[in-house]
C-alpha cells in the first residue's frame, strides 16, 4: 500500500474523508455499497456519486469538485473499470490531485487480477482498444489513460482474491481510520514545551534520507518520552509506506510475550486485519522477509528489554530504505548496545514551561491568580519539572480552596502521590537486588553528595557500585551533576516511600534512618531492632563546640542493632558513648565521638573504613585487636587522642590521618613496618616529638608531617621505600635530611618550608628523576642549593623565597621544565607577585591567552616583564653577574622567575644593553624590554 505523498495542508478545508471511484454496473449494489456503509457506520464521510450529487447539476463538474475536496480516494478497479471513459477521466483528475494537493490513492482490485490491470491485457486490452477505435483523432487521451491506469496500478494495494468480503471490507476501514489519526494536526495546547522537543527529534530523524535510522528517546518515566514520540509520529507517518505505534511494550510483554506485539507491528504496516504467527522466532522471520522492500515509520514505545528489540526491530537491514524506527525507553544501555544512530535525552520543563502547565491544569488558563501564585510555585517546585507530576497534581488540585491546597501541600510531604509513584517505581521494580540497595542509599543518605565519596562507601558496603551506579544512570534514575550524584526529588520521594513501607508506623523497623525525627525517636525510646542496616544523621557543625545540637539518648539501643553496616553520625553532642556497636559495620563515621576508646566488644570483621574526627578518643583500643578489612582511619582534630594503638591486627591498612591531634605524643612502632599502609598524615601534631627508628612502608606512598614542630630527626628509610613520591616536613626542627633518603628514588615532591633549623639539603636528591616540586621556603638557616640541582630535568616548582644565598642560584633557571621559581627576601613582605612561563618558541596549551597569528594580547594591571630569545644565551653569563643585586630576574627561554617585590618601591625591569638587539637581527621578531607598574591596566603584545 503506497502512502507517500505530501502530509496534508493544515490551511486546506477537507471536505469529504474519502471519495469513492467505482465502475457503476460491476459493483454498486454489492461491494461498493457494503464499503460505503462501513466507512459511514465509523463516521468517515465518504462521497459515492449516486448519493451525494444534486439532480439537475453537470455530473463532470461536481466529480472535479468532490475530488478536490477529498483526502482519499479509493479506486475499485472491477473488470469493466477500464471500459469507462467517463472512469478513466474520474481517474486522471485523482492522480492530479495527488500530485498537487497531497490526495492519498488506495487502489483496489476487485474480481481482476492486478498483472492484468498493470499490463492492460486480457480484458483491460479488449477496453483500450475500443477506445483506440472511438478517439482516433485523440490518441494522446487515450495514451494519457493507459499512463494514469499505470501509474495508479503500481501503487501498493488491497486484492480480493479469495478473501471474505467482510474481513476484506473491514481491513480497509481500519486503514482508513489509522490514516485519518494522523492526517489532521494534533492538538497540542496541552503539550507545553513540545516544539522545541520535536524540533531536536526531527533534526535526529532526518526524514528525507534514504539510509535507515534507529533513534533512541530516553528519560526518566513520566518525562513525556511516549508523548514525544507520538506526535512526531503523527507529523511524518504520511512520509512512509506504512507505518506502527508500539504501546507499552513493557507491559504487555511481561503479560503476554512478544507475540502480540510482532503482530500488531506486521498487520499494521502491511494493513493486513490479521496474520498467523506461529511462534516469536516466525515472527521475527516474517518481519524481516515481509518489511525489508518496505520504507516504514515505526515506534517501540517503553522497551526495557533487550530482547525486545531483537524480536521486534533487531537490525537495520529488516527495513526498507529511509525507514525511521523510534525506541523510547528509560534504559539507556539498551539503546547503546542496540547501536541506533542517535539518542534524545528528553529533560524536565523549566520553571516558566512547569508553571504554564500546571495553570492549565489547576486553572484552565495560562496562569494562576494572584493569590494562588506561591502555592502554585510550591506545587511546581515539588514536581520538579516531570510533567507527569505537574499534570497530576494540577488536575488533582483544580476547583479546591487554599485551605485543600495547603493540606494537599502538606501531605505530599509525608506521602507521596500514588499515581506519581507507581508509574515511576517500575524502574526501580526491574533492578537487580544490589542495585536497588544503590538507589535506596542514594534516596535516603547521599543524593547530591560528592561522586567519590558516596562510591567509597557503597563500595565499603559491598553493593559494586561501579557497575552498580553506572546501570542507574542508564535507568534514568541518577545523573551525575558537578562531580556529585544527583536522583530527582520524586525518585527520591519514592525511594523513601519504599523503606517506610516497610513498618509506616516504627521507625526502628525500617531498614534505614535518616530523618532526625525518626532516629531520635528510636534513639530516646530503645526501639532499634536488627531491621535497621543504615542510620545517617548530619546535622550543620557549627563554629563552637558548645553549640552542637546536644542529645540525651539512650545507647543500649545500639546493641539491638545487630545488622548495623553504615553509621554516619556528624554534628550531635552526646556525655556518653555507646557500651555496643555492630560488629555487622562496614564504615563508621562518628565526629564527636564520646568515649576515650572504642567499645571493648567491638570487633566488626568486615569494618573498612574507621572515622572519628573531632571525638573524645584517647586511644582507639587496647592492646592488638584483629580488624582484617579495615583500610581506614581517620582521627583528625581528635584532641584528646594521647598514642595510635598496636596495628599488628590490622594488615590492609592503607590509610592513616590524624591531623590536628595535638595531643598525639606516640606512634605505635607497628606502624613503621606496615605492609599496605600508602598514606601516612600526622600533619599539626604539635606534641609528637619523636618516631620509630625506622620506616619500613613498602606502599607508602604520602608521608606528611608538616607542622608536627616538635620533632628534630626523621627517621631512616629502608630500601623497600622506594614508591613514596610526596614527603611533606614543613615546620619540623630538623637540622638534616637522612642520607638514606637515597631510596626514595621515586620522590616527586619535598616540602620543607619553615623548617628553620634546616642547614643544608643533600645532594643526592639531584639524581631523584622524577622531583617535580622543592619547597624550602623560610628555611632561614639554609644559604645554599645543591650546585648539582641543575641535573634534575623533572623539576617544575622550586621555592626559595624568603632565603638569603650565599651566591644566588641562577643556574636553576636553564632547568628546562622549570614553571615557576619562587624567591623573596626575607625582610620584604610582598604585595603583589606574579608567575609565567611560555617555553620554547610556543604558547603551552596551559596559557589561557592563544593565538593562531603571531600576536597575544594579554590584559595586566601591574607587570614586569621581559622576554630572551636563543640568541641571548650566550650573554648570560656576564648578565647574571651584573645582575646579582637586582630586584627582579628577567625571564629566559624556558622558565618562569618570580621575585617576590613591592611593586611600587622596586626596579621591575632592569634595562641591559647586552639584551637588546635590532629588530633586523631577529627578522620577524624581536626581544621586548617592556614593563609597566602603575595601576592602569596594559594590553601587551607579545610578537614571535
Amino acid at each position: 500500500m503506497d502512502t507517500k505523498s505530501p502530509s496534508f495542508s493544515s490551511s486546506h478545508r477537507w471536505k469529504y474523508h474519502v471519495f469513492l471511484s467505482f465502475r457503476g454496473e460491476d459493483t454498486r449494489k454489492s461491494f461498493t455499497d457494503h464499503l460505503y456503509a462501513a466507512l459511514k457506520q465509523k463516521g468517515i464521510f465518504t462521497f459515492k456519486d449516486d448519493e451525494k450529487l444534486e439532480r439537475g447539476k453537470l455530473i463532470s463538474h461536481e466529480l472535479l469538485k468532490a475530488i478536490e475536496e477529498s483526502m482519499f480516494a479509493i479506486v475499485i478497479l472491477s473488470k469493466n473499470y477500464a471500459s469507462s471513459t467517463w472512469c478513466l477521466d474520474e481517474l486522471v483528475k485523482i492522480v492530479e490531485c495527488k500530485e498537487k494537493m497531497g490526495l492519498i490513492i488506495l487502489p483496489i482490485f476487485y474480481d481482476v487480477n492486478p498483472s492484468d490491470v498493470r499490463k492492460q491485457t486480457k480484458i483491460f486490452a479488449q477496453a483500450f482498444v475500443e477506445h483506440e477505435k472511438c478517439f482516433k483523432e485523440n490518441m494522446k487521451k487515450v495514451h494519457k489513460w493507459r499512463a494514469t491506469l499505470r501509474e495508479v496500478t503500481n501503487l501498493s494495494g488491497w486484492s480480493l482474491q479469495d478473501r471474505p468480503e467482510s474481513e476484506f471490507i473491514q481491513d480497509i476501514v481500519e486503514v482508513i481510520l489509522q490514516k485519518l489519526s494522523c492526517a489532521f494536526p494534533r492538538d497540542t495546547k496541552d503539550l507545553v514545551g513540545i516544539d522545541s522537543r520535536v524540533e531536536e527529534l526531527m533534526s535526529l530523524l532526518a526524514i528525507g534520507s534514504n539510509d535507515v535510522r534507529f533513534i533512541g528517546v530516553w528519560g526518566m518515566g513520566g518525562i513525556g518520552k511516549t508523548t514525544l514520540a507520538r506526535v512526531v509520529y503523527h507529523m511524518v507517518f504520511n512520509e512512509f509506506e506504512g507505518g506502527s505505534f508500539i504501546t507499552n511494550i513493557r507491559e504487555v510483554s511481561e503479560k503476554y510475550g512478544l507475540l502480540p506485539s510482532q503482530q500488531k507491528l506486521i498487520c499494521e504496516i502491511l494493513m493486513e486485519r490479521s496474520i498467523d504467527i506461529r511462534d516469536v522466532d516466525d515472527g521475527v522471520l516474517m518481519i524481516k522477509n515481509r518489511l525489508y522492500h518496505k520504507r516504514i515509520l515505526l515506534v517501540l514505545d517503553d522497551v526495557n528489554q533487550f530482547d525486545q528489540l531483537e524480536k521486534l526491530a533487531g537490525e537495520h537491514n529488516w527495513f526498507g530504505s529511509g525507514s525511521r524506527v523510534i525506541i523510547t525507553t528509560r534504559d539507556k544501555h539498551l539503546l547503546i548496545r542496540h547501536n541506533v544512530n542517535g539518542i534524545y535525552e528528553v529533560k524536565g520543563l523549566n520553571d516558566d514551561d512547569a508553571l504554564y502547565l500546571f495553570s492549565l491544569k489547576a486553572f484552565n488558563k495560562s496562569h494562576p491568580t494572584e493569590d494562588y501564585l506561591k502555592l502554585s510555585k510550591q506545587f511546581v517546585n515539588y514536581a520538579n519539572g516531570l510533567p507527569l507530576a505537574i499534570g497530576v497534581l494540577g488536575s488533582f488540585l483544580f476547583n479546591r480552596s487554599k485551605e485543600e491546597w495547603d493540606s494537599a501541600l502538606d501531605r505530599l510531604k509525608e506521602f507521596p502521590e500514588r499515581k506519581i509513584i507507581k508509574v515511576l517505581q517500575t524502574s526501580f521494580d526491574g533492578l537487580q537486588e544490589t542495585e536497588k540497595e544503590i538507589f535506596l542509599h542514594i534516596a535516603c543518605f547521599f543524593n547530591m553528595k560528592d561522586k567519590n565519596y558516596v562510591v567509597k562507601i557503597l563500595d565499603c558496603l559491598g553493593l559494586y557500585p561501579c557497575i552498580g551506579l553506572r546501570v542507574l544512570i542508564e535507568k534514568s534514575l541518577l545523573k551525575e551533576y558537578e562531580n556529585k550524584f544527583w536522583m530527582h526529588e520524586l525518585l527520591q520521594k519514592m525511594g523513601q516511600d519504599i523503606v517506610h513501607q516497610d513498618c509506616p508506623q516504627e521507625p526502628g523497623k525500617h531498614s534505614k534512618l535518616w530523618l532526625y525525627k525518626d532516629i531520635n525517636h528510636v534513639l530516646m525510646t530503645n526501639t532499634g531492632t536488627e531491621a535497621i542496616q543504615g542510620l545517617v544523621l548530619e546535622l550543620p557543625c557549627l563554629p563552637k563546640f558548645g553549640e552542637f545540637k546536644k542529645a540525651h539518648w539512650n545507647l543500649e539501643v545500639f546493641s539491638k542493632m545487630s545488622n548495623l553496616k553504615l553509621l554516619i553520625i556528624h554534628g550531635v553532642h552526646l556525655l556518653h558513648g555507646p557500651k555496643h556497636l555492630s560488629n555487622s559495620l562496614r564504615f563508621l563515621d562518628w565526629s564527636l565521638y564520646p568515649s576515650k576508646s572504642l567499645p571493648s566488644s567491638f570487633q566488626p570483621n568486615d569494618l573498612v573504613e574507621l572515622h572519628m574526627c573531632h571525638s573524645k578518643i584517647e586511644r582507639l583500643w587496647e592492646g592488638i585487636k584483629h580488624f582484617d578489612k579495615l583500610k581506614s582511619i581517620e582521627l583528625n582534630d581528635s584532641l584528646n587522642l594521647i598514642a595510635t594503638p598496636d596495628f599488628t591486627g590490622v594488615p590492609n591498612l592503607e590509610k592513616l590521618v590524624a591531623k590536628g591531634c595535638i595531643n598525639l605524643r606516640e606512634v605505635h612502632p607497628s606502624i613503621m613496618a606496615h605492609k599496605k599502609l600508602t598514606l601516612l598524615n600526622l600533619e599539626g601534631c604539635k606534641n609528637l616529638n619523636s618516631l620509630p627508628s625506622k620506616f619500613e612502608m613498602e606502599c607508602l606512598e604520602n608521608l606528611i608531617l608538616s607542622d608536627c614542630s616538635k620533632i628534630k630527626r626523621i627517621p631512616e628509610f629502608a630500601r623497600n621505600m622506594e614508591r613514596l613520591t610526596k614527603l611533606h616536613l614543613d615546620g619540623t626542627t630538623i637540622t638534616k635530611l637522612p642520607s638514606s633518603i637515597e631510596h626514595l628514588t621515586n620522590l616527586a615532591s619535598l616540602h620543607l618550608r619553615d623548617c628553620k633549623n634546616l642547614v643544608c639539603l643533600p645532594t643526592i636528591i639531584c639524581g631523584f628523576k622524577s622531583l617535580k616540586d622543592i619547597n624550602v621556603a623560610g628555611c632561614l638557616k639554609l644559604d645554599n642549593l645543591p650546585q648539582s640541582l641543575l641535573n634534575v630535568e623533572s623539576l617544575e616548582e622550586l621555592n626559595v623565597s624568603g632565603i638569603t644565598f650565599r651566591e644566588p642560584p641562577f643556574s636553576v633557571i636553564l632547568l628546562k621544565n622549570l614553571k615557576g621559581l619562587y624567591s623573596a627576601p626575607k625582610n620584604k613582605r610582598p604585595r603583589a607577585a606574579c608567575r609565567l612561563l611560555i617555553p620554547g618558541s610556543e604558547i603551552s596549551n596551559w596559557f589561557s591567552h592563544q593565538s593562531v597569528g603571531n600576536i597575544v594580547n594579554a590584559q595586566v594591571k601591574k607587570c614586569g616583564f621581559r622576554m630572551v630569545y636563543k640568541q641571548d644565551i650566550e650573554d648570560i653569563g656576564e648578565m647574571m653577574g651584573q645582575s646579582c643585586n637586582s630586584s627582579c630576574i628577567p625571564h629566559y627561554e624556558g622558565v618562569g622567575f618570580t621575585h617576590e617585590y613591592d611593586l611600587d618601591n622596586s626596579t621591575v625591569v632592569r634595562e641591559d644593553s647586552k639584551l637588546k638587539r635590532s629588530r633586523d637581527e631577529y627578522g620577524e621578531a624581536r626581544p621586548s624590554d617592556e614593563g609597566c607598574y602603575n595601576d592602569v591596566p596594559h594590553s601587551k603584545r607579545i610578537q614571535r
